[in-house]
């Protein structure tokens, strides 16, 4: 049986999850919804029979749709899944979950009173280096921590405002910080200190910070500080660092650097992490069978209440306490 799909919001994330599942036997995309029926017609062109809509409501009602792929800036979230859960449709959703803490709590408890099956687009966990490192972090006790993201700030008007992005921790280096989890477990206290520097001055509108530290106690014990930065005239530094009582464990993009008293051993991805995570999501709507999903709403809204602890951090000057 083919798979229908649809999806919310057309961007760039979302040309990348299509061009995964355009390699995926028996699946099609049938319907797109974006604010700008434009991008929604082009992006229904590349697929057999499709519509375009404006409407979340109107497309769910017109489709008898498998799944649902949400790509939407943080701001927009709400609407959108809250139409895709009550038509009790599995869905996968692009991080940050949204701006704040309260809409994803609403959110969850929604998922879980329809038991939906969900997926969030956490996707440096499928990296090969990734599991890799989960496995050797098996043999090792990890004292702390440090991650990076250190970067240029995305020109997209959303993105460089406090309440359309969240700001870079919530919105960008939100994946290190699942990283973090996902290695070394739960966060119980975070504080966080931000700045100003250079990019309010250089485009018009920017109220988000431009640098920042974030420094975190984990459950087990563990210390860990991961910074940011989106001044930078090009791309520099992004991943993160455990040191071990067995060594160093330097994770990046698609590699792993394993560094020892007497060996430098590195592992290299071999697959798209991106298509790992589509197949993971398609394999549940096939079968029910949600095991091979890594990163599942209720999991994520973990990642994402410690971004917005930072942001409260940073706010007030004094740490968070994380329930």
């Amino acid at each position: 049986m083919t798979l229908k799909i649809g999806f919310i919001g057309t961007g760039g994330i979302a040309k990348n999850h299509l061009t995964n599942l355009s390699k995926i036997e028996n699946v099609t995309v049938s319907a797109f919804c974006d604010i700008q029926l434009e991008r929604a017609e082009q992006a229904a062109r590349q697929w057999l029979d499709a519509k375009s809509y404006t409407s979340v409501s109107q497309m769910l009602d017109d489709q008898k749709l498998d799944g649902i792929y949400i790509c939407i800036p943080p701001m927009a979230h709400g609407e959108a899944e809250y139409s895709v859960i009550e038509r009790g449709i599995p869905f996968l959703v692009e991080k940050p979950l949204a701006i704040d803490r309260e809409l994803p709590r609403q959110i969850l408890q929604q998922i879980q009173d329809k038991n939906l099956i969900t997926s969030v687009g956490f996707h440096w966990r499928y990296m090969d280096s990734t599991q890799k490192a989960q496995e050797l972090m098996k043999n090792s006790k990890a004292g702390m921590a440090l991650g990076y993201w250190m970067g240029g700030m995305p020109m997209v008007p959303w993105w460089r405002v406090q309440n359309g992005s969240g700001g870079q921790f919530v919105e960008q280096t939100t994946h290190i910080t699942d990283l973090l989890r996902y290695l070394c477990g739960d966060v119980v206290e975070v504080y966080a200190a931000y700045g100003q520097r250079v990019m309010h001055e250089k485009v018009e509108g920017t109220d988000v910070a431009d640098v920042g530290t974030v420094t975190m106690k984990l459950e087990n014990g563990m210390v860990a500080t991961v910074s940011n930065t989106c001044l930078l005239p090009v791309g520099h530094h992004v991943g993160l660092d455990l040191y071990t009582d067995q060594g160093t464990l330097e994770i990046r993009g698609g590699y792993l650097k394993e560094i020892k008293r007497q060996s430098v051993t590195e592992y290299k991805s071999a697959t798209n992490a991106y298509h790992t995570e589509d197949l993971a999501f398609i394999h549940a709507l096939r079968t029910g069978d949600a095991s091979k999903i890594l990163s599942n709403y209720a999991d994520a809204i973990k990642t994402h209440e410690v971004t917005v602890a930072a942001n409260e951090s940073a706010l007030s000057g004094k740490p968070v306490r994380l329930e």
